[in-house]
């Protein structure tokens, strides 16, 4: 497959070289405009609420700008001459300058760009778009990327580039460029199948198969970019748990400790019903009443001393296991406060706690 500059017709070429020439002799100062915005925006962004794993930056190459100002469009009349794509590339051409801010989840991306655009004394927002190679309405996939379109404002190294662009003019600070806002799964897809898709030294070294693995692998990223937002959002969530002056004294109500309960241990939830005022009355009991209490008594390593030392012949549901907790960690204590009076007759708790508390007090002897 021939370049677009092999295939341009011999009519157009005198002007695409013209801005060739031009763009050599100015590149060297576009890229100290590209460094400047690169260094602004990492600036921007390293204090801020979401912290990119990293910001790059380039200048196109001059064979990259060549291949790309030598696109051409359908004629302006059916069988006139070939026309240019982009006639005046330095007008028209906002990637010349191009910047790439890289996350980790896809919700960070939102936020970065929301960043970028509120920093008005220094960038302007021209354009803001979300491009997809591949979405959900198209039934298909790629990667998606947020695309701004960033003006400068008042900046030196865009007055320099100017005056080297035309000495003539009075610079005035103002310059287009590309900002793309991706993330990491997305990155890796977008890198590689550029590298195999679009810059592969033979073109004729093509298969379908290929088209089918990058669609593949774009499936099984967006699967498990969606799964890593998953853990991160349940994360934020249990460790606003701990949380002393928000979610953490939050009132244990029976609906609270069914929902913490279910956050911390999916696993453990054989209910039938949707009854948890039991849990909030043996809580109760022991004067535990916030969120951050009760957060406190799921402990993993607890749970598993629990079940080491009780050695359940069934996978307890959260009845049971709250409640062989509770006994772990209060003993006679919480006997005394749940079960019956000593003297009543029957006194079927009471029996049942008594048991399983010489089993834990079994089992931590052997620990020593």
């Amino acid at each position: 497959m021939p370049s677009h500059w092999d295939s341009l017709d011999a009519s157009l070429r005198e002007s695409v070289e013209q801005n060739v020439e031009i763009y050599e002799r100015v590149r060297p100062a576009l890229k100290l405009v590209t460094r400047d915005v690169l260094l602004t925006l990492r600036d921007m962004l390293k204090d801020s609420e979401v912290t990119p794993l990293f910001v790059t930056g380039r200048t196109k190459t001059v064979e990259s700008f060549k291949e790309k100002i030598s696109r051409i469009e359908e004629p302006l009349e059916p069988g006139g001459p070939p026309v240019l794509k982009f006639p005046d590339p330095f007008r028209t051409l906002n990637d010349m300058v191009g910047i790439r801010v890289i996350t980790k989840l896809p919700a960070e991306n939102a936020v970065v760009a929301n960043i970028i655009k509120h920093q008005r004394q220094l960038f302007d927002c021209r354009g803001d778009r979300e491009k997809d190679i591949g979405s959900i309405e198209s039934g298909t996939y790629g990667y998606s990327s947020r695309h701004l379109i960033l003006r400068t404002i008042q900046n030196e190294a865009v007055k320099e580039y100017q005056q080297v662009f035309n000495p003539d003019a009075v610079p005035n600070g103002s310059y287009f460029f590309e900002c793309q806002i991706r993330t990491i799964f997305a990155h890796a897809w977008s890198e590689i199948e550029h590298d195999i898709r679009f810059k592969a030294e033979d073109p004729r070294a093509w298969t379908p198969h290929f088209d089918r693995q990058f669609t593949a692998t774009a499936a099984m990223l967006e699967t498990v970019e969606t799964a890593f937002a998953d853990l991160h959002e349940r994360y934020e969530e249990v460790r606003s748990f701990w949380d002393a002056d928000g979610e953490g004294a939050a009132p244990l109500t029976p609906n609270r400790i069914r929902d913490v309960w279910r956050t911390l241990l999916p696993h453990v939830d054989r209910k039938v019903d949707d009854d948890w005022g039991w849990a909030a009355e043996l809580l109760a009991a022991h004067g535990l009443n916030q969120t951050m209490q009760l957060a406190g008594l799921l402990s993993a390593i607890r749970i598993t001393e629990v079940r080491k030392a009780l050695d359940h012949r069934y996978s307890p549901g959260p009845d049971r296991l709250l409640d062989d907790l509770l006994l772990w960690q209060y003993g006679t204590k919480h006997i005394d406060l749940t079960a019956e009076a000593s003297d009543a007759v029957p006194h079927p708790r009471r029996d049942s706690l008594m048991r399983r508390l010489r089993q834990i007090e079994r089992y931590r002897l052997t620990k020593k």
